[in-house]
């Protein structure tokens, strides 16, 4: 059973929430929060990319930027741009992107679901992230930003949605920068925050989309918080941290592409030709290539696009890790040709999401930062849930999803 409840969120006022509001921490770097933040002393970067309130290159991991972080948080509640609401409520979030429309239900999910693997995931961390929002969540004593969870498809939840985003919605708008539709609701009502959770306790499990380092972070801090408290009950808001679940069928994984840094001391040629081994490689030319199927890769080197088809043989259709592309090309490339053993901590790769698009890439590549570039055909939400199903992990970086939630909507305190 998945256990979860309502909670008392702490949320912007309405005429405030688009000052507030922000994209993840984790999809724009320091110096485009300090762009988007300029001049705007409401917005959540402050408190999730707090470095940008330090001269530009200060370490985002320095001590001082936690500290900042805490500062921020707090004067952000003494200024009233963040209120806390004064019952426990259930809350329904909508996004809306290229004229399709995802509901999900913000909830408090249990730490204990995480650690029994009932709140199940897909992917590996790295080490490196998840300590960082770790330590955020610590000093902050709150889950600042949602992660993104599914769940199986259910009519009675359907309903209750419907419900609610037939009224008058509290936030209501466009994000300025993404240009999507991010909606917000209150669900108010005890029989249908009853009925919440009656429905999600007959769930088996909930699935992971996206925030696997956030999920890590808020689980293994409540677990702390539990076992340093000599007075523990299990009913402590730090048992629980808060997600945004939405409905499988509503949801649509784009591509999550990789940049590397060099050619693991191979020329150009040497490299193509290594290729040829188990791909079948075709060059498409300086006209931007995007991979056409599963099994097919679309590679980006010396301004030239290759396509790259894995030949019969190489990949196990009846293995659900071994049939994904990203397997494929973290064995048969990454790993076999360019020496990238641990996809969690090696320095030489970094991971592009698909909403950036495929000029991205080229971009990261011509400008010298990057040697080379890989772009994957992407999973699908069948291909996430029976992988974790079966307790099976995908490499890290393999899904993305679109829109992502904005932060500073409603966060979680824990105390």
């Amino acid at each position: 059973m998945a256990k979860v409840k309502p909670f008392k969120g702490l949320r912007p006022p309405r005429e405030m929430v688009t000052e507030v509001a922000s994209r993840p921490y984790d999809v724009l770097n320091s110096e485009e929060a300090r762009k988007e933040a300029e001049g705007n002393p409401k917005s959540l970067y402050h408190i999730i990319k707090p470095e940008i309130d330090f001269p530009a290159g200060t370490d985002e991991h320095d001590s001082k930027v936690y500290d900042k972080a805490v500062a921020n948080f707090n004067a952000f509640q003494q200024n009233g741009w963040l209120v806390q609401d004064n019952a426990e409520h259930y809350y329904l979030y909508a996004q809306t992107m290229d004229g399709r429309t995802q509901y999900g239900i913000v909830i408090a999910a249990a730490v204990e679901d995480y650690m029994n693997e009932n709140i199940k995931k897909h992917e590996l961390t790295r080490r490196d992230k998840e300590e960082d929002r770790m330590k955020h969540v610590r000093v902050n004593n709150a889950n600042i930003e949602p992660v993104f969870f599914a769940y199986p498809d259910n009519e009675k939840l359907d309903a209750i949605i419907k419900k609610y985003t037939a009224e008058k919605p509290v936030y209501d708008f466009i994000a300025p920068g993404d240009g999507f539709g991010h909606t917000f609701w209150i669900v108010d009502q005890d029989e249908d925050i009853a009925a919440i959770t009656a429905e999600f306790a007959k769930m088996p499990a909930l699935y992971i989309a996206d925030g696997h380092h956030r999920s890590a972070a808020a689980a293994l801090v409540g677990a702390e918080k539990a076992k340093l408290n000599p007075n523990h009950r299990g009913d402590e808001e730090y048992n629980y941290f808060m997600a945004v679940c939405f409905p499988a069928n509503q949801l649509t994984i784009i591509d999550y592409n990789r940049v590397v840094k060099d050619l693991n001391g191979l020329t150009s040629e040497q490299f193509i030709a290594a290729l040829g081994k188990n791909f079948v490689v075709e060059e498409k030319g300086a006209d931007i290539y995007k991979p056409s199927g599963l099994h097919n890769f679309s590679l980006y080197l010396n301004d030239k696009w290759y396509s790259l088809t894995a030949k019969a043989g190489t990949y196990n259709d009846n293995d659900p890790i071994g049939v994904l592309d990203v397997t494929i090309s973290s064995n048969l490339i990454l790993d076999e040709i360019l020496g990238i053993k641990d996809l969690r901590s090696d320095k030489r790769i970094d991971f592009v999401g698909g909403i950036r698009g495929l000029g991205e890439l080229k971009q990261r590549v011509d400008s010298g930062e990057m040697k080379v570039a890989l772009a994957l055909y992407p999973v699908s939400m069948k291909q996430l849930m029976d992988i974790a199903d079966t307790g099976n992990i995908m490499p890290p970086k393999t899904t993305w999803f679109e829109p992502k939630l904005r932060s500073g909507l409603v966060i979680h305190k824990l105390d």
